[in-house]
């Protein structure tokens, strides 16, 4: 696509992380060594999608006219979940928002879209499959997000692409389904091998160059991405993604593994094979070395917390436990969560103008000098906060005990008590600096209640989250 390229890209792993060892002695099988990311019981593929966007945005602040949502796992169907990532990343109500869902393929359609419109990608994925799955055990749960623009302003320029597009049986899902089914993999590898070569020779013909400084090749396909060296040419030196196949987002978080190691003026071959194939050469710009993510994915493989096999399987769904005695939550209501959309979607509070005391949620009269005049918004869901004061209820049902709820002060005035994410007790304390994350309160008759919790940073000393490296064995 002449003239466009990537301005700026974030990726986001869950800190859950499922122990491949002890998968395979629970089911008796081999399932590799190292781990896969997995989302916590609050977290889908809408809140990954939140995490990434809002970080870019964070980072690069930008208005993007337009927002594509790509999933294979999307939490709503007859709605659009491209819209509460919209909202809650505080985008004007003039901007596009749109779902590309359904398959892996709907990753590269997401990119295509944004870029020909100076958009913003979305794509986000939770992986499952059936206790014993190479969807369990070679999976990955991410998100990517991927600002396109003019190529003049971008850290990587689109050089080429091209798509073949093939009608092969090779993997399905039934509509409502937890898990899909496929063929015998050496039927899909041997249905793309020659449409990869293709795709491949054709971008890099039209370039004028016999080879990439980067390749990297994404799949379904396990078999593919086994013998992915071998998948293009002998002189290629293809990688396949570092965190496990995501889905929808796997050939996101593959640009941006490419972009976190790349150096300026560098091809990047990026191979999709799923339902046809696909390829994408771009050439990295000198904007590209301050333009990097914070934190490189491969550095974030290495932050995490350790969830039990048995837990990860009451979270997906594949193990009922025994649901709380007491009454079920009331379905959340369309018109207030319409009356308070900035408040639930982007915690947007409000300032007085007479002394700038900021009211969580916002308020009409001032609590501190009782003026009634009106009050200016503030988006705090970038804010950093220090926790004032918090408390361990081992009562209180949570699918991931104990509930921990936290009073915290944010930089700048304001302060809210908020449920405390992927909670580590012991990496709490009065003084702890927070951040925010969007998460899933409950779901109660088919409606996600969506809101923000606390969450402590996994990059630093405070965090107190396990150290533990991915040897990337999961092939």
């Amino acid at each position: 696509m002449s003239g466009k390229g990537i301005l700026a890209y974030a990726s986001h792993l869950p800190v859950g992380r499922l122990w491949l060892d002890e998968l395979g002695a629970a089911l008796g099988t081999g399932a590799g060594s190292g781990t896969r990311p997995v989302a916590s019981f609050d977290e889908d593929s809408t809140t990954m999608g939140v995490e990434a966007a809002s970080a870019l945005l964070h980072a690069h602040p930008a208005e993007p006219g337009s927002v594509y949502f790509a999933t294979s796992s999307p939490v709503y169907a007859d709605k659009t979940n491209a819209t509460t990532v919209h909202a809650a990343v505080a985008l004007p109500e003039t901007g596009f928002a749109a779902d590309v869902a359904g398959s892996a393929r709907s990753g590269v359609a997401a990119c295509r879209a944004a870029a020909s419109c100076d958009g913003l990608a979305v794509l986000a994925d939770i992986r499952t499959g059936k206790p014993g799955s190479v969807d369990e055990s070679a999976g990955a749960d991410g998100s990517v997000a991927l600002l396109f623009g003019p190529a003049s302003d971008s850290l990587a320029e689109i050089r080429q692409q091209h798509s073949l597009s093939a009608e092969i049986l090779d993997r399905w899902r039934e509509p409502g389904s937890m898990a899909a089914a496929q063929w015998e993999e050496r039927f899909g590898f041997e249905a793309y091998l020659p449409l990869l070569r293709r795709v491949a020779m054709r971008v890099l013909d039209a370039e004028g160059i016999e080879q990439a400084d980067h390749v990297v090749l994404t799949s379904p396909n396990r078999e593919i991405r086994k013998r992915g060296v071998k998948v293009v040419t002998g002189t290629l030196s293809t990688e396949t993604t570092v965190a496990g196949h995501a889905g929808a987002a796997d050939v996101g978080l593959a640009i941006a593994d490419a972009l976190d190691r790349a150096e300026p003026g560098e091809t990047i071959l990026v191979l999709q094979a799923a339902d046809g194939c696909d390829a994408l050469l771009l050439r990295t710009t000198s904007l590209l070395a301050d333009r990097r993510q914070p934190t490189p994915l491969r550095a974030r493989l290495g932050q995490g917390n350790k969830v039990s096999y048995l837990t990860y399987l009451s979270w997906r769904g594949w193990l009922e436990r025994e649901p709380p005695r007491r009454p079920e939550p009331e379905r959340p209501a369309g018109p207030p969560s319409a009356r308070g959309r900035a408040w639930k979607f982007s915690f947007t509070g409000s300032v007085c103008a007479s002394c700038e005391f900021v009211h969580l949620p916002p308020a009409r009269v001032c609590k501190r000098c009782g003026s009634s005049a009106p009050m200016a918004s503030r988006s705090l869901a970038g804010a950093g906060a220090t926790v004032a004061t918090y408390t361990v209820d081992r009562l209180a049902f949570s699918p991931s005990p104990p509930l921990v709820e936290a009073v915290v002060d944010f930089d700048g005035g304001g302060r809210y008590t908020l449920e405390v994410a992927d909670a580590q007790q012991d990496a709490l304390a009065v003084g702890t600096r927070v951040g925010l994350s969007f998460r899933r309160l409950f779901t109660a008759g088919g409606v996600h209640n969506y809101f923000w919790k606390a969450r402590v940073p996994a990059d630093g000393a405070a965090s107190g989250v396990e150290q533990e490296h991915s040897d990337g064995g999961r092939q």
